[in-house]
C-alpha cells in the first residue's frame, strides 16, 4: 500500500459538451502488463489525485452479465441508476440495478466511515466495490470509477471494448470541504439555453469532484425576476430552481451570489427593507448552507456606510438560517461569526489588504482562496488565444502549482476552507470558446481542493492531464491544447 506521488448523467454537447476526462497508459509503478493482453488505466490515473493508490491482482470485466448491485436506499438506487446511465451506450450492456446477488459492480453504504465524501474501491476479477459512509462518497467514487474505464465509455454510441477496471484498491477523501467554481452564464442566452450551460458546466464538476456552483446571478437590484418573467435580472425563478434540482441531484450546492451592490450602502428604511426581502426571496429557493453577500465595493462607499452595508446583508443572511460568503474585502468590515471570506487578490495584492486578510482568518473567519491571477479562468493563457479582458495571462502551470495551505502567509491552515475557480463570462464567450477557457484549467484547481499536499507535483499531474485529451477527443469536446502539456498524438 502506498500514496500516489505526483501530484444525467450523459453530458451533453452544449459548451463543447464541457464533460472531461481521463485516458489510458500508466505513470506510476503498476504491474507490467502481459503481452497480448488490452491496457488497463493505472488506478493511479485519476483527476484529482487520490489519497492512497494500492494497485494489484487482475483486472475486473465489465460483460453483459455484469449487474450493478446497491444498497437497498433510495440515494444508493438513484446513485446506482445514475451509473447505469452512463455505462450502458458505449457497451451496449443492460448493466441491471439491484439490491441482490453478489459479483458486479457493488455500491454500499457503511455509515460512520470515510467521512462524508470519501469512499473506498476495490477491485479485482470477481468484481467492483465502492464503499462510502454518505451517498455523496459513492457519487464521487462511482466519479473515479468512470475515469479508470477506457475513453470511449463516454460514447454516445455502442463501441468495443474491453471494459477493464484495474485491480486494486484506491482510499480517498477530500482535504478541503468546499470546491468550488464559479459560473456568470452570458446574459443574452434564452432561458432554455442558460440553463442547459450551467447543467453542462454542473456535470463538469461533478465529474472533478467539485462541490459547489458559485452562481453569478446579476448585479444590483434583485437577484431573480419576478414569476412572470417581470424586471430584475437575467434569470427567472424557473430557471434557477431547475439548475439548484440538477446540481444537487450530483452532490454539487448551488452558492448563489445575490448581487445588492453598493448601491444599496447608504441605506434608508426602504433599502433596509429591499436588502431583506431579496435575501428572503433567495433563501426560499435555495436549499443549501450558503448565500453569496458580494461584497468588493468599499471603494464607492465611506467606511462606515459600507460596514453598515456589509452587517445589514449579513444580519438578514443569519435571519433566514443561511450562512453568508462574500468577497475578501468585507475584512474591511466586520465578517459575523460563520462568515466565510472569499480572497480574489493576486500576488502583488497590497500589504494592508493581504493583512487585513490575514487578522480576520486569525479572528476566526474562514477563508475561500480563488487568487485571480492562478484561479480565474475567463484570463488568456500565455500565448494567443481566448481573452475576455486585458489582464495578465494564466497558464495551466500557474493555475495549479500553488498549495492552498501555505499561499497566503500568517493565516492559519484549518482557517482555509477550499478553494475556488471563477469563470466571469458576460456577454463574451459561449460554446466552445468557453469551454477552451474552463479547459484544462479547471481540472488543476479541482486537484488543489481534493487531494493530499503530498501529491502535489507539476511533472506528474501534467502528465496524468495529458492522458485525459483521448477521452475530450471522442466527446468532441473543444479544449485548449496547452504547449505546456504533452498531449497524446496520432
Amino acid at each position: 500500500m502506498r500514496r500516489h506521488h505526483g501530484t444525467t448523467p450523459r453530458m451533453g454537447r452544449v459548451l463543447g459538451s464541457l464533460l472531461l476526462v481521463t485516458a489510458a497508459g500508466a505513470f506510476t509503478a503498476a504491474a507490467a502488463p502481459v503481452p497480448g493482453t488490452p491496457p488497463v488505466t493505472p488506478l493511479d490515473r485519476v483527476v484529482p489525485a487520490p489519497a492512497m493508490v494500492a494497485p494489484g491482482g487482475a483486472p475486473y470485466r465489465i460483460t453483459r452479465d455484469t449487474a450493478i448491485r446497491v444498497a437497498d436506499t433510495r440515494e444508493a438506487r438513484r446513485i446506482g441508476a445514475y451509473l447505469a446511465s452512463l455505462l450502458r451506450p458505449s457497451t451496449g450492456f443492460p448493466l441491471p440495478v439491484t439490491t441482490q446477488g453478489r459479483g458486479g459492480i457493488r455500491l454500499h453504504l457503511d455509515p460512520g466511515r470515510y467521512g462524508a465524501e470519501g469512499y473506498r474501491l476495490d477491485s479485482g476479477s470477481g468484481g467492483v466495490t465502492i464503499t462510502a459512509g454518505a451517498p455523496a462518497g459513492l457519487f464521487h467514487g462511482v466519479q473515479t470509477l468512470r475515469q479508470l474505464l477506457p475513453a470511449a465509455v463516454e460514447s454516445a454510441t455502442e463501441r468495443r471494448g474491453p471494459w477493464l477496471i484495474a485491480g486494486g484498491t484506491v482510499q480517498d477523501r477530500p482535504r478541503y470541504g468546499w470546491r468550488g467554481a464559479m459560473l456568470d452564464v452570458p446574459r443574452d442566452l434564452g432561458s432554455v439555453e442558460r440553463v442547459q450551460l450551467a447543467e453542462r458546466y454542473v456535470d463538469a464538476l461533478a465529474l472533478y469532484k467539485l462541490n459547489r456552483l458559485h452562481l453569478r446571478l446579476g448585479d444590483g437590484g434583485p437577484p431573480l425576476p419576478a414569476e412572470d418573467g417581470g424586471p430584475g435580472g437575467h434569470w427567472t425563478a424557473d430557471d434557477y430552481r431547475a439548475i439548484v434540482r440538477y446540481a444537487a441531484a450530483r452532490f454539487v450546492e448551488v452558492v448563489p451570489e445575490i448581487g445588492l451592490g453598493a448601491r444599496w450602502a447608504g441605506g434608508d428604511a426602504d433599502d433596509a427593507d429591499a436588502v431583506d426581502r431579496a435575501v428572503r426571496d433567495l433563501a426560499a429557493l435555495t436549499p443549501g448552507r450558503h448565500l453569496h453577500i458580494g461584497g468588493d465595493e468599499p471603494h464607492l462607499t465611506g467606511d462606515e456606510e459600507y460596514g453598515a452595508f456589509v452587517d445589514r446583508v449579513q444580519s438578514a443572511v443569519a435571519r433566514y438560517g443561511r450562512t453568508a460568503v462574500g468577497w475578501h474585502r468585507i475584512t474591511c468590515a466586520q465578517p459575523a461569526r460563520g462568515t466565510l471570506a472569499q480572497y480574489r487578490g493576486v500576488d502583488g495584492t497590497g500589504a494592508d489588504e493581504r493583512a487585513r486578510v490575514v487578522a480576520a482568518a486569525r479572528a476566526g473567519t474562514g477563508l475561500i482562496l480563488s487568487p485571480a491571477d492562478r484561479t480565474r479562468l475567463d484570463l488568456a493563457y500565455p500565448e494567443p488565444g481566448a481573452c475576455l479582458d486585458g489582464s495578465a495571462p494564466v497558464g495551466v502551470r500557474r493555475s495549479y502549482d500553488w498549495d492552498p495551505g501555505r499561499y497566503l502567509a500568517g493565516v492559519p491552515e484549518p482557517a482555509v476552507k477550499g478553494v475556488e475557480a471563477s469563470l466571469g463570462t458576460g456577454k463574451a464567450a459561449t460554446g466552445d470558446a468557453l469551454a477552451r477557457l474552463a479547459f484544462p484549467r479547471l481540472p488543476g484547481v479541482a486537484e488543489l481542493g481534493w487531494s493530499p499536499a503530498d501529491t502535489h507535483d507539476w511533472d506528474a499531474y501534467r502528465v496524468r492531464l495529458a492522458a485525459q485529451g483521448p477521452r475530450w477527443d471522442t466527446l468532441g469536446i473543444a479544449y485548449h491544447r496547452s504547449p505546456e502539456v504533452p498531449w497524446p498524438t496520432g
